[in-house]
């Protein structure tokens, strides 16, 4: 039985669109304690270009999700997905949708099956990036998120869809793992969102150190990001760019789902920066997200107003170390 969750937000004509290409959105079915020691199944429709999408759209952006969708699963699927805000624009594949099965009937979640999509087609892909190129050029901002399985989709796809939009003034947010990220740096990047083991996956090496961190930054600088954003778990998350680094901190609570924070932080920080914001409101109202989704079953949920409101409880401050750091001026220097 689906999960009562807060309505969709009224569609706005003028709502600022964003595309968010995540290729394989998934089914979920998870099993709950229900009344009585009864169990209750819910389906939603899963992934990470699935939870951006939600998130952007409860913030009052258009998301417009390019994906695949085929198969049994998929004919499940889709009547989910078209419920979320925003448009869909998916790609049949002969292979069938991915999905998955969590047990949380005795805490955390407990993966009791999956099943994933097999790699696309030749015409799949072409498919993919056509449509995927053609929604950025109208919407003007592009989220790129994983395929899953990721070796499902190469470095190359992503290297040409950014090479592609970029040069038409769209603005490119990166949540992506390596090699998938080395591929879309190759075009440029304007926000990079990765958390701490993907950035020591990324240079191939220890990260927790400031000079580390540093050389690590100034490696995905000189790759071609501009702004690079970097999670750590409950620790405080890191804001680099040319002139400097901050400290996002998010209200930290002791029960909730970490599934989907780090993905809603992407969608609200597209919401915002389509909306005309800055990068210090976008990561202030995404840290936000973020802990309004940890509060929630995950899953990229949360009403505007409750993101509003935690906005109060995130702090963005400098980081006056890092600009005492070697590694870090020659970092900043070499991205120069």
């Amino acid at each position: 039985m689906p999960t009562p969750s807060a309505p969709a937000p009224t569609p706005d004509a003028d709502a600022p669109a964003i595309t968010v290409l995540g290729p394989h959105p998934l089914l979920a079915i998870g099993i709950e304690p229900g009344p009585a020691g009864s169990d209750e199944i819910h389906l939603h429709p899963a992934g990470q270009g699935v939870w951006v999408a939600r998130m952007a759209g409860a913030l009052g952006a258009h998301p417009v999700l390019c994906g695949y969708l085929g198969g049994e699963t998929g004919d499940m699927l889709r009547p989910l997905l078209e419920a979320l805000p925003g448009e869909c624009q998916l790609v049949p594949t002969a292979s069938g949708s991915g999905a998955y099965v969590m047990d949380r009937r005795r805490g955390p979640n407990e993966p009791v099956a999956k099943a994933l999509s097999s790699a696309p087609t030749r015409h799949e892909l072409d498919d993919l990036s056509t449509i995927s190129i053609a929604s950025a050029l109208r919407s003007g901002v592009l989220v790129l998120c994983n395929p899953f399985p990721g070796e499902a989709l190469g470095s190359d796809f992503y290297e040409r869809i950014v090479a592609d939009v970029r040069p038409h003034g769209v603005r490119v947010l990166a949540d992506l793992s390596s090699p998938r990220l080395e591929g879309a740096l190759a075009g440029g990047v304007d926000i990079v969102k990765i958390n701490d083991w993907e950035l020591a996956e990324f240079v191939c090496g220890a990260v927790e150190e400031l000079d580390d961190l540093a050389a690590a930054v100034g490696a995905l600088r000189a790759r071609g990001a501009q702004l690079v954003i970097i999670t750590r778990g409950e620790r405080p998350a890191l804001v680099f760019a040319h002139d400097g680094a901050w400290e996002l901190t998010a209200p930290s609570f002791e029960y909730g789902f970490r599934e989907g924070c780090g993905d809603s932080m992407m969608g609200a920080m597209a919401a915002m920066l389509a909306q005309g914001a800055d990068w210090q409101e976008a990561a202030i109202t995404g840290a936000a997200a973020g802990a309004a989704n940890f509060l929630r079953r995950g899953l990229g949920t949360g009403s505007r107003a409750v993101i509003d409101e935690l906005r109060s409880a995130v702090t963005l401050r400098p980081l006056p170390l890092w600009s005492e750091s070697r590694s870090a001026r020659e970092a900043v220097r070499t991205a120069r």
